[in-house]
């Protein structure tokens, strides 16, 4: 089953951060990205908070299952869409513990034919 879009506005109201928290679809699911770091994954309606010391201080009791199948388990952060205050100071701690993404290479320019 894939992910509804109007379960990633949601969190993405719930989050309230802004602008900051994008996503983008990926292999028909989601992936969010806050200051362009992949924080969590949307699958299957449910959100998973890449795992993370942020993720062990702040919400240690999170239940933990794999986004899609063969993946490994990360958290299940549902419960955390109850608590707004919550669910953005884990998205923040978390993506300041993520590396920045690495840059993109440029695609090498073709000389036209027949000049």
């Amino acid at each position: 089953m894939a992910t509804d879009l109007s379960f990633i506005d949601y969190i993405l109201e719930t989050a309230r951060l802004g602008a900051r928290l994008t996503y983008r679809k990926m292999f028909g699911e989601y992936a969010l990205y806050l200051d362009e770091k992949v924080v969590a994954f949307a699958c299957d309606n449910s959100l998973f908070i890449k795992p993370s010391a942020a993720v062990s201080r702040l919400a240690p009791d999170l239940p933990q299952g794999p986004p899609y199948p063969g993946a490994k388990d990360y958290p299940t952060a549902d419960e955390l869409l109850d608590d707004p205050d919550a669910l953005r100071r884990l998205i923040e701690e978390t993506a300041a513990l993520m590396p920045l993404p690495k840059p993109k290479k440029k695609a090498a320019k073709t000389a036209a034919a027949g000049s």
